[in-house]
């Protein structure tokens, strides 16, 4: 795939190329000192602008080299100085500000020999050209930044935006299971207590009483499903994925993986996830310029998480619980977790999870849900 400059930026350049070749080619023909070996010098040092920005530092060197040769046979007017003006804005703009520096003192000092008098003018032009140059590479680089910070921007509000509505689905789940839930089990309890006493008597069980305890039984499935769709909270990808969006967004975050690093069961992982997410996303936000270590260690019986900042957090303040922080508790107890959140003592904050890896854990949380 080319990685070049698009086609109609090409064509403006070769157009503006041609346009100072015309320009210089124009004037050599006037000048009566003008020989027939002049205009491939002058057309190669002017059509030689048409690829500045692919090879800024060739184009330069092409074009002073041509110009400064011509200068010397010919001594010609000021317009000799229109391709190298070029050339030095572009290897400017493409960064290599001594390079357009070094070209232009041996340009003008090679005019200054044939027209002193007229070299001071080639001096500003030349300085005008290296200072435009320098200025709208300021000033793409700001306009990169400033893409790039909206980007994280809105890369950072999608994220609290899925967390939000991921907490407010197991918050809405933890009501259901601890009312509704409840509250159906003990009618398709107290029916099913009714219809065994009635069957001990001998008595005909009641049609109404069948149906409330049928009725309960689907309601406790449906609700099961329910549950089991509002607590599903998929990860888009591994800590170690994290750690590079981190990266990329200017956090100074290294990940360190120790014992056996395995695939898990998907509420281990789920977990593991939005605990190493909400971390680094609170480490982003509040500690500065700091280094974040992120520790995944696989145990046999538990996983353990760590992440450590060396930011701004003060070890005497203890930290103010908010939904963060508070979504990543109730996650890491729902696997009969560990999970401790403080600042450090040597400045910074600590986030150590242990997430058991034993099936009983898991049945724990399947006879929850």
């Amino acid at each position: 795939m080319d990685g070049g400059p698009p086609v109609r930026t090409r064509l403006v350049d070769t157009a503006v190329a041609a346009a100072i070749g015309a320009v210089v080619l124009t004037a050599a023909a006037l000048d009566p000192g003008t020989r027939a070996v002049d205009p491939p010098l002058l057309a190669a040092g002017s059509f030689a602008l048409a690829v500045h920005r692919g090879a800024p530092r060739a184009v330069l060197a092409v074009t002073t080299a041509t110009m400064t040769v011509y200068v010397l046979r010919a001594a010609p007017g000021a317009w000799a100085a229109l391709p190298v003006v070029g050339a030095v804005h572009a290897a400017a703009r493409a960064g290599y500000r001594a390079l357009a520096a070094g070209a232009g003192a041996v340009f003008l000092g090679a005019y200054a020999l044939q027209r002193p008098q007229e070299a001071l003018l080639l001096t500003g032009w030349v300085l005008c050209a290296a200072l435009t140059g320098l200025a709208d590479r300021s000033r793409r680089a700001y306009l990169r930044q400033t893409e790039q910070r909206a980007l994280d921007a809105e890369r950072t509000r999608d994220e609290a935006a899925l967390r939000r509505a991921a907490e407010d689905r197991l918050r809405v789940a933890r009501e259901l299971h601890e009312s509704l839930t409840h509250s159906v089990s003990v009618v398709r309890l107290q029916a099913g207590v009714a219809a065994h006493l009635a069957r001990k008597r001998g008595e005909e069980v009641p049609p109404a009483l069948l149906a409330i305890q049928e009725a309960g039984g689907q309601a406790l499935r449906d609700l099961r499903a329910t549950l089991g769709v509002l607590r599903t909270d998929e990860p888009t990808g591994t800590p170690a994925l994290l750690v590079e969006r981190a990266r990329a967004a200017g956090l100074a975050t290294c990940l360190t993986v120790t014992g056996e690093e395995r695939a898990l069961a998907a509420p281990v992982e789920r977990v593991a996830y939005r605990v190493v997410q909400e971390a680094l996303t609170n480490a982003a936000r509040h500690a500065g310029e700091a280094t974040v270590q992120v520790r995944l260690d696989y145990g046999e019986r538990a996983l353990v998480i760590r992440v450590d900042d060396d930011g701004l957090a003060d070890p005497s303040r203890p930290p103010r619980p908010g939904t963060g922080l508070t979504g990543m508790r109730e996650r890491v107890a729902a696997l009969c977790g560990t999970l401790h959140a403080a600042p450090r003592a040597e400045g910074g904050f600590s986030v150590r999870a242990e997430l058991p890896l034993g099936e009983e854990s898991l049945e724990d949380l399947g006879r929850a849900g």
